[in-house]
């Protein structure tokens, strides 16, 4: 018999099982895949890294901190800010207590007002006020509602705010909860984006790595949880004193019929090998014009050399509309888009492949951040599709769930 069996090793379970081996308490983290990650992986093409969906760490996440080692993961910068498409040209709005040399540009590029750019700076002081938890207190609303309650006019939210959020949350109608809203504007305000310059599989990686010598046993899918044990695909029973299910929603309410099911917001993300960088900048760029397949851009080598080899670029590209088409058709039409972004040097770019990724973030209304309840007896579901859903939701609820099996 394990001690504590958890099912899914990806940053819920993985997190949740260092809390519990740095508690002293044993574990065996069964995962379905060859790899560890769950929904953050890395895969190798061409000699290019390619994340399964345009995925960042942001470097303020308070787990993140407690179980990271930055320093390991060779983390590397985004610059703040964005560059925005619209009105035909590429226009810089950058964050000018980060990049003074931009204030200039960030104040002529016409994505709305002088008064609009400086309440930036004040949502992202609202959203630092006070502690986490009541931050998460507050009244909620949309997103949207909630930027036009703090005055943003219709041209900053259309150009700026709806693609730039809508690209974190992948959800252009910005009805997320405005609760997460302040969540990232606080994480970005207190730190960084940035990816490992081994890829975001890096993460993941690390807190495998960080585990006792055949703590996680992969290509181990479960069939299901019973009380005391859980029986992988196989046949094969494994008992448990404590159980701990720690996959993606879905199939956690499959395993576990108590829990409500979960909805999920989808992304189509696209890489494209380019012989030069059409940016030449570690920054993101935004579709500000409402129109066409594209929401954001990122030249992933720009920010990580690593992520390409030598003398190519890597190009990323998030699509939040449905895409109807086969893969190549697809992006055949993003790129014809981007050429009307970077010129006639896009005809040249190579695509890598596609990842039409439907379950991507859950969706989550409320948005709360409940203490664990054992779901029966005995066993416990962790995962960001009970918290807030992202990288610090996830290994928040795994580590709040080792501490109420510890306790």
């Amino acid at each position: 018999m394990s001690d504590v069996v958890i099912v899914g090793g990806g940053l819920a379970g993985l997190t949740c099982a260092r809390r519990l081996q740095a508690q002293g308490r044993a574990c065996l983290v069964l995962e379905a895949d060859e790899v560890v990650g769950g929904r953050v992986r890395t895969d190798r093409v061409d000699g290019f890294q390619l994340d399964h969906g345009f995925q960042v760490l942001l470097t303020a996440y308070p787990a993140a901190q407690r179980w990271l080692d930055y320093d390991a993961l060779g983390l590397r910068r985004f610059s703040s800010g964005a560059r925005v498409w619209c009105d035909g040209a590429m226009h810089l709005v950058s964050d000018p207590t980060r990049e003074p040399a931009d204030l200039l540009a960030t104040m002529k590029a016409p994505v709305g007002t002088l008064a609009d750019k400086m309440k930036i700076a004040t949502l992202r002081s609202a959203a630092r006020a006070g502690t986490l938890d009541e931050l998460f207190s507050q009244p909620e609303t949309t997103a949207l509602e909630a930027l036009h309650a703090h005055g943003f006019g219709p041209t900053m939210i259309e150009r700026f705010l709806r693609p730039w959020l809508g690209g974190i949350f992948l959800d252009e109608s910005l009805t997320a909860s405005s609760r997460m809203l302040m969540f990232v504007m606080r994480m970005f305000a207190e730190g960084h984006a940035a990816v490992p310059e081994a890829g975001m599989q890096a993460i993941p990686d690390q807190l495998a790595a960080g585990l006792a010598p055949g703590t996680v046993r992969r290509g181990a899918p479960v069939a299901a949880v019973g009380d005391g044990a859980v029986t992988l695909q196989s046949g094969e029973r494994i008992a448990a004193g404590r159980i701990v299910v720690a996959t993606d929603g879905t199939t956690a309410s499959r395993l576990l019929p108590e829990l409500p099911p979960t909805a999920w917001r989808h992304v189509t993300c696209l890489y494209f090998a380019a012989p030069v960088s059409p940016i030449g900048a570690p920054v993101l760029a935004l579709n500000g014009t409402g129109a066409g397949l594209v929401n954001n851009v990122a030249v992933m080598s720009d920010v990580a050399p690593g992520y390409a080899p030598p003398g190519q670029a890597l190009v990323s590209v998030s699509v939040l509309k449905d895409t109807p088409g086969d893969d190549a058709s697809v992006a055949g039409q993003v790129q014809a888009e981007l050429t009307g972004w970077f010129g006639p040097a896009v005809r040249d770019w190579r695509w890598l492949r596609s990842y039409r990724i439907a379950r991507a973030l859950p969706v989550r209304w409320p948005l709360e951040r409940p203490a664990p309840v054992a779901v029966r007896p005995g066993v416990w579901a962790a995962g960001d599709f009970l918290t807030t859903p992202s990288i610090q939701g996830a290994m928040e609820s795994g580590e709040a769930v080792a501490d109420a099996v510890l306790a």
